[in-house]
Order: structure tokens, then C-alpha cells, then sequence
């Protein structure tokens, strides 16, 4: 396992060593143990989700407030995603902004995001299969839906997005 600092602090992007042969591939996806004592922090995650999504599905942009704040762990198991990150941590330098990270089956790529950060993704290709970690269960209550198409986020993507009824009223 390889971490690389991204332009947020405390988002990483992971490569997982992935072992391959004729019979196809292996590698250790998660590792808590290992996990942990790169980024120099106790996470325990508690939940896992997966999503299948259909070519130019945005799912997002969702965070948990406190006391259900979550740090994740995402990763596409099969097709691609534009994940999307957006930095709500008032202190952050970052405040305000977004990075965007391509995640595909094939560049078996992972993105850590910690809490205070709203997450989403646009599937690139049909049947796109997502499995994301969380450190905290979810909480309807304490659950956050920023709109992707907000002005101030300055998000440019296709208009011809497939969105769930609380994704446009975000």
C-alpha cells in the first residue's frame, strides 16, 4: 500500500499493490493495520456501501454533520468515476474549493477523504460498481446534500446528468 497527498490536507489518494496471473489478479483492498499507521491516525470504519450507477449518474455532493461526521474510503470496483471532493472545513485553505480524481477498476486507485468534506462522484461508464468505506453509520438526521450545480462551487459538468430528487434539491 502507497498513499500520495493530494492539494487537501488529509485527502490521500491509496495504490494498492495488486498481484496478477493467468488465473486473473489479487490484492488486499483494505488493511487497518497498515492503513492507520500511513496516515497517522486511529480510524475504525464501521460501514460498508456499493453503488452501481449507470453512465453520467452524479451521486452527491453528501456529508454527515457532527456528532455522524464520516471519513471514507472509496473505491470503483468495476467501470470509472470523476470523484469530486468539496472542502467545507471553514479553517481549510482549501476552503471552498474542489479537486476532482479519476478512479477506474483498471488504475485500482482509492481515495481517503476525511470528515468535514462533502463527496461525490459522476459514473463515466454504464454499470459502474462503488465501494466506499465509512467511519460513522449514517445518520438521515445529520445528513448534508450540497447541489451540484451551486455558483459558487463553479462545477462543470454535462447538463444531461441523471440525478436523484435530493441531488437536484440539494
Amino acid at each position: 500500500m502507497q498513499i500520495k497527498k493530494t492539494k487537501f490536507a488529509g485527502v490521500w489518494e491509496i495504490y494498492q499493490n495488486r498481484f496478477k496471473d493467468k488465473r486473473g489478479y489479487f490484492f488486499e483492498s483494505f488493511n487497518k493495520k497498515k492503513f492507520n499507521k500511513l496516515v497517522k491516525k486511529n480510524y475504525n470504519f464501521v460501514q460498508d456501501n456499493i453503488s452501481l450507477s449507470k453512465k453520467m449518474v452524479f451521486r452527491g455532493f453528501h456529508l454527515q454533520t457532527k456528532p455522524f461526521e464520516q471519513a471514507k474510503i472509496v473505491q470503483v470496483l468495476s467501470g470509472e468515476i470523476l470523484d469530486i471532493i468539496l472542502d467545507l472545513r471553514k479553517n481549510s485553505k482549501t476552503f471552498g474549493k474542489i479537486i476532482k480524481i479519476y478512479l477506474s477498476e483498471k488504475n485500482n486507485k482509492q481515495i481517503f477523504i476525511p470528515e468535514g468534506l462533502a463527496h461525490g462522484f459522476l459514473s463515466l461508464k454504464d454499470n459502474t460498481k462503488i465501494l466506499y468505506k465509512t467511519s460513522n453509520f449514517y445518520s438521515k438526521k445529520n445528513e448534508v446534500t450540497i447541489c451540484y450545480n451551486d455558483p459558487n462551487i463553479n462545477l462543470d459538468l454535462n447538463k444531461k446528468l441523471i440525478l436523484s430528487k435530493k441531488a437536484k434539491n440539494g
